[in-house]
């Protein structure tokens, strides 16, 4: 069979932002990036589940509860020798229990998915023994031909990379910006109590202005407002944000560009108690007022003394 004809092309008829997506298409087409990256848009994701369970587990995922729940499951030949049957089967009963749904296919060329395979080392999925690779790839794509054909998104993933491939389904099934889907997280921890080893980005604040040294504000924490203001009004603190903010805007778009999901902050200073607190609370303030979806916690801030 020839390769796919028209590399990247998207057949977009999708409903926006559909209950059900299905996944399917070419083994090595990119199911696998496909999945994490529903999964980073806050669907419940299955790998390889026959279409007559699809119903079942819309129902039991509470999609029809009215709470902005989405599935997103992958049907392929690894076990279903009659895929387009079922699978015709299972949208026909989404669509009678009013169930929106998309089905994503991607492929790629005959080539590239023989390449794919011969750079991981592993056999393709469906060969028979004795059968290259290529052989099934050409099989595979004569059985998938009619599934093809009800696909409401077609994405040809020869010319693609991990990055495009995820940007194409976010912009198909997400309304948020790739700025709003990626998960900030912001967090104040104590040096003294050890480095964290999740953080993408670490900033030290041991050198500003410390208010464990005034007694009134010693066991108090960087949540209370005359520590609050003591650190934020402080000369040497104001300087400080001007340039952190400056930081922010430059490095935050380029993690955005390059499609990551996730970015952990950590902000540390002596206990994780004043200082940290503060700043945490700041930046994680500064991110949303950019648009960023942004979570705070203070690792350290159970183990300040408090006033009994």
């Amino acid at each position: 069979m020839a390769e796919s004809a028209s590399p990247n092309a998207v057949r977009d008829s999708v409903p926006e932002t559909p209950d059900v997506v299905i996944i399917t298409g070419m083994s090595g087409a990119g199911r696998t990036e496909a999945m994490h990256t529903f999964e980073d848009l806050g669907y419940f994701v299955i790998d390889n589940l026959p279409p007559s369970l699809i119903l079942s587990v819309a129902r039991m995922s509470g999609l029809n509860t009215g709470v902005g729940r989405h599935l997103a499951v992958v049907c392929d030949l690894r076990t279903q020798g009659h895929l387009f049957g079922e699978l015709e089967d299972a949208l026909k009963e989404l669509e009678a229990h009013e169930y929106t749904y998309g089905v994503v296919f991607l492929e790629a060329s005959d080539e590239t998915l023989r390449r794919r395979y011969a750079l991981v080392r592993r056999p393709h999925p469906i060969a028979f023994e004795g059968e290259s690779t290529l052989e099934a790839v050409r099989r595979e794509r004569t059985l998938l031909h009619d599934i093809r054909e009800k696909a409401t998104l077609v994405i040809d993933t020869t010319d693609l990379t991990s990055k495009d491939l995820r940007t194409r389904l976010r912009m198909a099934f997400s309304q948020l910006s790739d700025q709003q889907l990626m998960e900030v997280r912001v967090f104040s921890f104590g040096f003294k109590y050890g480095m964290p080893e999740e953080a993408d980005l670490i900033i030290d604040v041991r050198f500003l202005p410390n208010p464990y040294w005034d007694p009134e504000m010693r066991h108090l924490t960087g949540q209370d407002a005359p520590v609050r203001d003591f650190v934020l009004d402080h000369p040497q603190t104001k300087d400080f944000l001007g340039t952190w903010h400056k930081l922010l805007d430059t490095v935050m778009p380029g993690y955005v560009a390059e499609g990551k999901s996730r970015l952990s902050i950590g902000v540390g200073c002596s206990g994780g108690q004043h200082r940290s607190v503060v700043l945490a609370n700041e930046t994680a303030s500064y991110l949303m007022q950019e648009g960023y979806h942004v979570a705070t916690s203070h690792r350290d801030l159970a183990r300040a003394e408090r006033h009994s």
